[in-house]
Formats: C-alpha cells, sequence, structure tokens
C-alpha cells in the first residue's frame, strides 16, 4: 500500500479547515485514512500549524511520501530539515 501524508478537508463551506493524515494514496481526498498527524487552519492570524512531530518521522521512515503542500507546512512546524543522523 502506498501511504501519502496529506491533507483531509473539515470545516463547512467557507470555514476550511484540514487534517494533516496519512491515507493510501489511492483514496480520496476526504475519505478513508490511517492515521491522524495533526492539524492546519488556515483561517487563524497566523495560520495555525499542529503537527506530532515523532509520529510525522515514524510515518516517513515508514515510507509516507508527504504531498508538496504537507512538506511545507512540515517545514514550516519545524518537522522537516531537522532530521537525526
Amino acid at each position: 500500500m502506498a501511504t501519502r501524508i496529506r491533507l483531509r478537508r473539515v470545516g463547512r463551506k467557507g470555514q476550511a479547515y484540514f487534517r494533516i493524515v496519512v491515507a493510501d494514496s489511492r483514496s480520496p481526498r476526504d475519505g478513508r485514512f490511517v492515521a491522524t498527524l495533526g492539524h492546519y487552519n488556515p483561517r487563524a492570524n497566523p495560520a495555525l500549524i499542529q503537527v506530532d512531530r515523532d509520529k510525522a518521522l515514524a510515518w516517513m521512515a515508514k515510507g509516507a511520501m508527504p504531498t508538496d503542500t504537507v512538506r511545507s507546512l512540515l517545514k514550516q512546524a519545524g518537522v522537516l530539515g531537522k532530521r537525526p543522523a
């Protein structure tokens, strides 16, 4: 199973809020997922990004690939760029 770390949209119309999840690459955007790693609220000022660093690094070690958007969010949250040697 090829897994991706990606955003899952929740919230009502016009009030977008996203969860950062690990999902099978073939499942739909808001479909089934394997694990929740955190959440992202772009409507807050400044945007709120909360990520469980240990879970995210563990999933990436297992082969889960983040999407481009999630990769930039993980960099902003300080998860990427600080991998242990």
